[in-house]
């Protein structure tokens, strides 16, 4: 399968398009999130997945490859990604801190960890 030893087989592009699909994927059309899904989140081959939807491998291919190119302009644009990754860090420094802090009682350390995790959920 030398089509799916492009980039789609880095550890770091298969991980950070799960993300963007996460956030842009109801942006793609159905059929072209199903064949997304197959071969990135699911592991399946072109061949598995041209069978399963009556096209080629080449066409299976193609429509990764601008889903993919898709996400990555979306991203661009809108950046939610980069701005849940710079939240999230953050939020890791609040936890960081909060075990640090000599003053304020239990009580106000455990409401500020605990409201450091509501946020990790909302994001």
């Amino acid at each position: 399968m030398a089509q799916k030893e492009n980039s789609l087989t880095d550890i770091k592009e298969i991980v950070k398009l799960s993300y963007l699909y996460d956030f842009y994927g109801p942006l793609l059309k159905e059929r072209h999130r199903e064949i997304f899904e197959a071969y990135v989140l699911n592991d399946l081959s072109l061949g598995e997945i041209a069978s399963e939807y009556g096209i080629t491998r080449q066409g299976v291919y193609d429509i990764v490859k601008r889903c993919s190119g898709r996400l990555k302009e979306y991203e661009d644009k809108l950046q939610l990604f980069e701005r849940f990754q710079s939240a999230k860090e953050r939020l890791g420094r609040v936890e960081q801190l909060v075990g640090t802090i000599e003053t304020g009682t239990e009580e106000e350390k455990k409401e500020i960890l605990e409201l450091t995790r509501e946020i990790y959920e909302i994001l």
